[in-house]
C-alpha cells in the first residue's frame, strides 16, 4: 500500500454545470425534423429526473451526527450530497444535502458549524440542525438560507425515546422541505460525465481518507454497483434500515481550517484554491480545487487544467486538513 498526502496551499471552491443527456433535434431520412426534448437531469446528481421533482425543490441541508453513539444513522443514503467536516477534537460531522430523494426520516441531528456557511452558501435553500454556539449561529444567519432548528421546526423535528440525548433528534425531510428555500432548483455544484464518456484517472481498488481521533474513513471499489463502499469504526457503514452507503464519488479536498482543526470554533476555508483527489470509476485522478467567492460552487481541475467530471449519482466530500494524509491501495 503506498500512502499519499494532498497538501494545502490556499483552500477554494468555484462553479459548475450539469450536462444535460439528450439531443436537441434529429432529422429523418425524408427531411422531416422531429424535436426532442431534452432529458432533465437533477442538478446535485446528474441523474436523469423525468418527473422534474428536483425542480421544484430548493437544497435541503441538515447537519448529522457522525459519532459512534450516532450509528447507525438514518436518510443518508438518499442524500445528494455529504460533507464530512471536521469539529472539536478532532471528530467528523456530517452535512447531508437532500433534493433529489426525500427519505421517511433524517438522523440524529446536532448543532451547526462556522464551516456550515463555507458549503451552503452557494446552495442556499434549507439549513437544518439542532442549534448551535452563538457564534457559529452568528456565522450560518449570514448565509442565504431558510434556518430551522428544533426551536423553529414546527413539528417537522422529534426526539426518539430509542436512543438517549443528544443523539436522538430525528425529522421528517417532507416536512422540512415544505417551509421553503431558494433557490429552485439549486444551482449544480459539480459537472457531470456522460454515460458514454470513458473513465479517467489511475485504477484504485481502494483507499483511506485519515481523519484523526479515530475518525479515519475508507472506501472500497464495487465493481458490481459501480459505487465505493464506505466503511468507519473498523466496520461497513450501514444505514438504520440496512442500506450499505456507497457513493458513485469521493472527492477529498485539501482544506485549511482557520483557528486550526479539531479546536473549538474552528472554520473550513472554502474558497481560493488547494489539491483534489477525485476518485470515480474506480480510478482516481489528481487535481485542484478552485473557489473565486463563497457565493459559487466549486469547479474541479486535472493537471493538465480540464475540469474533472464526477458520474452521476451520489457524492462525499471529504474535508481533509493538510496534514492529514490518504493512503491509497492501487487497483489492476
Amino acid at each position: 500500500m503506498r500512502r499519499f498526502s494532498l497538501f494545502v496551499l490556499v483552500p477554494a471552491l468555484l462553479a459548475g454545470s450539469v450536462t444535460l443527456a439528450g439531443a436537441d433535434s434529429t432529422t429523418t431520412p425524408s427531411s422531416t425534423t422531429t424535436t426532442v426534448r431534452a432529458a432533465y437531469v437533477a442538478p446535485l446528481t446528474g441523474v436523469a429526473d423525468p418527473t422534474r421533482v428536483t425542480k421544484r425543490r430548493s437544497a435541503l441541508t441538515i447537519k448529522i451526527d457522525n459519532t459512534p453513539e450516532a450509528h447507525p444513522q438514518s436518510g443518508l443514503q438518499d442524500a445528494d450530497i455529504v460533507y464530512e467536516e471536521i469539529v472539536e477534537g478532532g471528530i467528523t460531522r456530517l452535512a447531508a444535502i437532500f433534493n433529489s430523494r426525500l427519505p421517511t426520516v433524517v438522523g440524529p441531528i446536532r448543532s451547526v458549524r462556522r464551516s456550515d456557511r463555507e458549503i451552503v452558501s452557494s446552495l442556499g435553500g434549507i439549513f437544518v440542525c439542532s442549534g448551535g454556539a452563538a457564534y457559529a449561529l452568528a456565522s450560518i444567519a449570514t448565509a442565504p438560507v431558510h434556518f430551522v432548528d428544533e426551536s423553529l421546526s414546527r413539528g417537522a423535528m422529534f426526539r426518539s425515546s430509542a436512543r438517549y440525548a443528544p443523539h436522538n433528534l430525528y425529522a421528517y425531510p417532507l416536512k422540512l422541505m415544505a417551509m421553503g428555500g431558494r433557490p429552485i432548483p439549486p444551482p449544480a455544484q459539480f459537472r457531470y460525465a456522460r454515460a458514454s464518456a470513458p473513465a479517467l484517472g489511475r485504477p484504485i481498488s481502494s483507499f483511506s481518507v485519515g481523519f484523526s481521533a479515530g475518525f479515519a474513513t475508507s472506501y472500497q471499489w464495487n465493481a458490481l454497483s459501480k459505487s465505493w463502499d464506505r466503511s468507519i469504526f473498523g466496520h461497513a457503514d450501514v444505514t438504520a434500515t440496512g442500506q450499505r452507503l456507497s457513493p458513485a464519488n469521493v472527492v477529498v479536498m485539501n482544506v485549511t481550517y482557520r483557528g486550526g482543526a479539531g479546536v473549538e470554533g474552528s472554520e473550513a476555508i472554502l474558497t481560493g484554491t488547494g489539491p483534489v483527489a477525485v476518485f470515480s470509476d474506480g480510478r482516481l485522478e489528481r487535481g485542484t480545487w478552485r473557489r473565486s467567492n463563497i457565493d459559487k460552487p466549486m469547479v474541479l481541475f486535472d493537471a493538465a487544467g480540464k475540469v474533472i467530471t464526477l458520474r452521476p449519482g451520489q457524492t462525499w466530500v471529504e474535508l481533509l486538513d493538510p496534514y492529514q494524509s490518504v493512503s491509497i491501495v492501487a487497483g489492476r
